[in-house]
């Protein structure tokens, strides 16, 4: 059956243009009227008519004065930044960390606790977002929208927890008791995910419609983009990599039982590279300071370095063959530490055993890029709800 199609409304159109106008007072604010119209294509009495009716919804705000010629000074309009605020979070096995940012994408506030002495992941949560939002001087009331970042499998049609390795208190059904809790709505989201989200917003892939970004750390992750869109699989599985059968490594039967650890995992984990930094003499509290030290150590850390990329390149090249992908971004702790050095021996060896060569460089968001990647989740869609519904 022929699909008839929507007619262009003056409703719809008002939509339309109301978008675009809170778009670009986001990207390029403040604007007068007059520039408003210019840029929309609008004509003077429909950009006034857009703003009054914006301004009288609370999205808009006056905030200054532009000079004219002989004329009265035009009024600047920006975004009201307290129209609508989300919360993100990103939450680990030791700590949490809660930022508050408004519709702008201003953070505000900002809260870090300890989970360790904790076993409710309802009630502390709830601390942390309540306490970000009060830093913010926000009120509960406008927080539209939390976006937690976890390690493990998230729905991706539902946002709920599947299963959080190092959480053994998140469960699926946790998303419905934190909107239950909290009054607000309730989005997960795999931690590797959100720091590609941000990546893409911020960092080294800013501009690239197809990327993956590995993660390397304490654990292994990668994140799938393509056509500019983050790929997570049916069931929020898709890069898992620590799972990825490689050989070097053991691999394990009954992956799915917490605590279990994939072939990958365990060539490539923060152990590993502990283990391989002790067969080189490098030692260090954590994999990345083991990493550090062999960098700053020049021509001898390049023996470490060169089994390292060599262990790296086995997950990469595993995907890269699959999806051809022209830029692989190095994240997580391992990977800032590693730095260029590490970079470009990965990219040599996935070049020197696969017909893809993809560009591999070191992450660019180098601060909290969960944090980061919840908030921008979390903006986009209040964003799409705010400035969706205006008329």
């Amino acid at each position: 059956m022929a699909v008839t199609p929507r007619p262009g409304t003056p409703r719809l159109l008002r939509a339309l243009n109301d978008r675009a106008a809170l778009e670009l007072l986001l990207a390029r604010g403040p604007l007068t009227r007059a520039q408003l119209g210019e840029m929309t294509g609008l004509s003077k009495v429909t950009a006034s008519q857009l703003v009054e009716r914006l301004e009288g919804r609370g999205l808009v705000t006056r905030v200054g004065e532009q000079a004219g010629g002989r004329g009265p000074n035009a009024q600047l309009y920006a975004v009201t930044p307290g129209s609508a605020h989300v919360v993100g979070v990103d939450f680990g096995p030791d700590r949490v960390v809660a930022a508050c940012a408004d519709i702008t994408g201003a953070v505000i506030g900002r809260v870090e606790l300890s989970t360790k002495d904790t076993d409710d992941p309802v009630g502390v949560v709830h601390t942390a977002v309540v306490r970000a939002a009060t830093s913010a001087h926000a009120e509960m009331a406008t927080v539209r929208r939390v976006v937690l970042g976890t390690p493990g499998l998230v729905e991706p049609d539902t946002g709920d927890i599947r299963f959080a390795w190092d959480l053994p208190r998140w469960r699926h059904g946790l998303r419905d008791a934190l909107g239950e809790d909290l009054h607000t709505p309730i989005a997960f989201a795999n931690d590797v995910n959100l720091a590609a989200i941000a990546e893409a917003h911020v960092g080294a892939a800013r501009g690239v419609d197809d990327f993956l970004l590995l993660w390397a750390g304490r654990g292994v992750g990668l994140a799938v983009v393509l056509g500019g869109r983050l790929h997570q699989g049916s069931t929020g599985a898709a890069g898992e990599i620590g799972y990825l059968p490689v050989p070097g490594a053991p691999i394990p039967r009954d992956t799915g039982k917490r605590g279990a650890k994939g072939a990958f995992q365990l060539l490539a984990g923060a152990e590993a590279v502990r283990g391989i930094g002790r067969e080189h003499g490098f030692r260090g509290g954590s994999a990345a300071e083991v990493v550090r030290a062999a960098v700053a150590a020049g021509t001898k850390g390049g023996p470490f370095l060169d089994e390292l990329a060599a262990r790296l390149a086995l997950g990469v090249s595993s995907a890269a063959v699959v999806l051809d992908p022209p830029m692989v971004v190095l994240a997580g702790e391992v990977g800032q530490a590693g730095g260029s050095a590490l970079a470009e021996r990965v990219q040599h060896e996935v070049a020197a055993t696969t017909l893809v060569a993809p560009k591999v460089v070191v992450t660019e968001v180098t601060e909290e890029p969960v944090l980061q990647g919840a908030l921008r989740t979390a903006l986009d869609a209040v964003r799409d709800e705010v400035f969706g519904s205006t008329v």
